[in-house]
């Protein structure tokens, strides 16, 4: 860590950005690898689609070269219709801040899924967070891989159509072998 954030007695945003992107820098001229992240979308939710674009958008600002690898139900925040289809699911997400106190048994009851994503999208609306949509056409013009996991497309038979423009297709092996390369793999 740099001496300049230990020492400093009050931080401003503009210091952090500074620090980090001379750190950034420091790493990538150490290692080669530095300059690599591979992130695993594995799930289709609206809460879980968030992480692989912030990450991904986040990464490739940093300068580095960026894949992400969308497997199973992420396979979904590839297709074209994909606003209607992001939905939260309130069960077995225990630590979801919920606006009343209620017991876990009243989030499986019918319409809770659509409560729950209304009242998250209606949260994101007013804090200003930008749709998904967004965040993928920015994964994109940032230059960001987006793989489509040919396997999967095959097993809930999806059509090239089907996916946004952009998007490459490959299978586990192209993963692993962005992953190998990578100082960064995270599995979403």
């Amino acid at each position: 860590m740099s001496d300049d954030l230990l020492l400093a007695p009050s931080i401003t945003e503009d210091d952090v950005r500074r620090i980090v992107r001379e750190e950034v820098a420091q790493a990538f001229q150490k290692d080669p690898a530095a300059r690599k992240a591979t992130i695993i979308a594995s799930k289709g939710t609206l809460d879980w689609a968030y992480p692989p674009f912030i990450l991904g958008s986040a990464a490739a600002a940093a300068g580095m070269d960026t894949s992400i690898f969308f497997t199973f139900y992420g396979l979904l925040l590839l297709t074209k219709d994909l606003g209607k289809k992001l939905k939260v699911s309130p069960v077995g997400n225990p630590a979801m801040p919920m606006p009343l106190p209620m017991a876990d048994v009243f989030t499986g009851l019918p319409g809770m899924k659509t409560v729950a994503t209304a009242m998250m999208k209606q949260k994101f609306d007013k804090k200003g967070v930008a749709k998904v949509e967004e965040l993928r056409d920015i994964c994109l013009e940032s230059g960001v891989r987006l793989i489509a996991c040919t396997m999967t497309q095959e097993v809930f038979g999806f059509e090239a159509s089907d996916f946004i423009d952009g998007v490459e297709f490959g299978g586990a092996g192209a993963c692993l072998s962005d992953a190998r390369k990578s100082h960064i793999t995270l599995f979403i």
